[in-house]
């Protein structure tokens, strides 16, 4: 018999996950494969989730659990460090293979390096696999032989290669009740999630999550087809417009793994208007693209990209506590970016132009700097990653990669004008929008422009 441990992070599903499939080529009945996920919050570097995400990732972890269960794999519920519970568990089970899915953070790299000679060096066959990315980091290049630091022609590399097909589940191996004997008789405990301590409860603000969203493995198919059989078609001239129903809404499931990058790349096929099938697309590749410059650069969650933003006058949350409570409230009197903060707190999820939107008036209006909203987004998105949050919050703010021009400031009322003429985001979550109950706004748009250039030109020598 040969046992192969699947150790689960950031792929939460049994379809196309090639590490899975790999470790169905060695297992002939149940018991010989054994899932595993470990809640890390004790390795350096590697970020603990944040309380919308921790919610997400309890349900989706429910769902992988019922999904393995039907393929005959137990899955193993743990907390801790994995550079002690992986290497105890494997010993125990008399595990002969390890399996995992590659991940491109600096620090999660170093631990899997660590992780792989160690078990290596105990006989232990160690794999991993490529699962989050359509292409991995390392494999697109510049002419030179270096990363690339703006999207476009990364986005012409990308688009030239051939993307993988998407695979099935691998096939059951029979009933996982005998599976879980064994490790029982091994004095091995399945885990119980509930000791993950995932979801809120005094309050329990996600108590109406379940209303919008459904956080499994087979929701993600459905949300998928429903985007491209229903609205996809109309995402090249809707897509922008936070009150149409026009956007996929897939990043979540992206973001846990629950659908791969080639499942979506696939569906996308089958959208009919070349121009809405080449945006979403484009998106996709956004995010391949910021897994790319993490990977390259992995001091950017927390490290201006370019380094002579380092000397930008941006205040701290703390030195205006008032401004930024309300952002995060969504009280600033400009309707686009409260509807915006609104919409966050109460679903977990943002429309991308208003992430915008509402990150340039932080940064550039308000003054404070980017690494305070990145948190805050870090800790109220569902789809919060360690890669695209911090990446779109440079691009915003001027100090990232592909940030040209980097003193372009959204006006959020000229925005709300172009791309919510009718109001039916804003009225949708601001409630008292048009009425004396509204504050006024927190700041002079023209006035904190001004005074933005300004600062931009005493670090960049120019100002417009």
């Amino acid at each position: 018999m040969s046992r192969t441990l699947h150790w689960f992070r950031d792929d939460l599903r049994v379809e196309d996950n090639p590490s899975l499939l790999s470790a169905r080529e060695h297992a002939e009945e149940p018991g010989d494969i054994i899932g595993l996920y470990i809640l890390d919050e004790h390795t350096p570097g590697i970020r603990p989730l944040g309380g919308a995400a921790k919610w997400w990732l309890h349900h989706a972890l429910e769902s992988l659990q019922e999904n393995l269960n039907d393929l005959g794999i137990p899955l193993l519920i743990r907390s801790g460090d994995p550079k002690e519970v992986l290497p105890e568990l494997v010993a125990a089970s008399h595990t002969h293979r390890v399996h995992w899915s590659r991940r491109y953070g600096g620090a999660e790299r170093n631990l899997d390096a660590a992780l792989k000679t160690h078990l290596s060096d105990q006989g232990v066959t160690v794999e991993s696999f490529a699962a989050s990315v359509l292409q991995e980091p390392w494999k697109i290049q510049t002419t030179t032989g270096g990363p690339y630091k703006v999207f476009t022609p990364f986005w012409r590399a990308l688009s030239d290669r051939d993307i993988t097909s998407p695979e099935d589940a691998p096939t059951p191996l029979g009933d996982v009740r005998g599976a879980s004997a064994s490790l029982a008789e091994r004095d091995i405990p399945l885990g119980d999630l509930e000791t993950l301590d995932l979801l809120p409860t005094a309050p329990n603000w996600a108590k109406e999550w379940h209303r919008i969203w459904d956080p499994t493995e087979s929701g993600g198919h459905e949300r998928l087809q429903a985007f491209v059989e229903e609205e996809a078609n109309g995402y090249h001239a809707q897509g922008q417009q936070p009150g149409a129903a026009a956007t996929s809404r897939v990043s979540p499931f992206l973001r846990f793994g629950q659908l791969s990058p080639q499942q979506v790349w696939a569906a996308a096929g089958s959208i009919d208007h070349a121009e809405s099938k080449t945006r979403f697309r484009t998106e996709l590749g956004w995010r391949d693209f910021s897994w790319h410059l993490l990977y390259h650069f992995p001091h950017i969650p927390e490290t201006n990209m370019r380094p002579e933003f380092d000397h930008y006058p941006w205040k701290s949350a703390k030195d205006d506590p008032e401004s930024f409570r309300a952002w995060t409230a969504g009280r600033t009197g400009f309707p686009l970016v409260d509807a915006g903060m609104r919409e966050l707190w109460s679903t977990g999820h943002m429309h991308n132009r208003v992430r915008m939107v509402t990150a340039s008036l932080l940064v550039k209006n308000l003054g404070i700097d980017w690494r305070a909203g990145e948190a805050w987004f870090w800790d109220t998105l569902v789809d919060a990653d360690a890669a695209s949050n911090p990446v779109n919050w440079q691009w915003v703010a001027g100090c990232g990669a592909d940030a040209a021009p980097y003193f372009r400031i959204f006006n959020p009322e000229r925005q709300q004008e172009r791309f919510d003429p009718e109001l039916r985001y804003v009225t949708s979550w601001v409630s008292e929008y048009g009425t004396e109950k509204y504050p006024d706004p927190l700041v002079d748009l023209k006035e904190t422009r001004r005074n933005a250039l300004a600062d931009y030109a005493t670090i960049t020598g120019k100002s417009d």
